[in-house]
């Protein structure tokens, strides 16, 4: 790793800070979905596909939704681990070959 220890530690404070903001802000989800829903649902009377819609997000609505929540956070973390590695690989060094040059003889 090219970076001092100081800026490397810094690097991962701010990496997991915006990971616990994604999980803040998935878990505000959750608890909308699961109970906000649910409390309010005698208000909530209209047809949405034919059900009432505080049966469909019950039955289906808010299984839908943590399902995409999983995919999201799945596709927000590969995509933080990728960077991660790039940040984090060593540069690329020549091989031996290429270090003699042309017309050298290999012996």
């Amino acid at each position: 790793m090219n970076d001092t220890p100081d800026l490397a530690e810094a690097r991962q404070r701010q990496a997991w800070h915006r990971n616990l903001r994604w999980i803040a802000g998935l878990l505000a989800v959750w608890f909308v979905v699961t109970f906000v829903v649910a409390w309010f649902a005698r208000e909530l009377r209209f047809d949405f596909f034919g059900w009432p819609f505080s049966f469909w997000v019950g039955a289906q609505g808010a299984l839908v939704v943590y399902v995409l929540m999983a995919a999201l956070y799945a596709w927000r973390m590969n995509r933080a681990d990728e960077t991660h590695d790039e940040a984090d690989a060593p540069t690329p060094r020549p091989s031996q070959g290429a270090m003699r040059g042309p017309g050298s003889d290999a012996a």
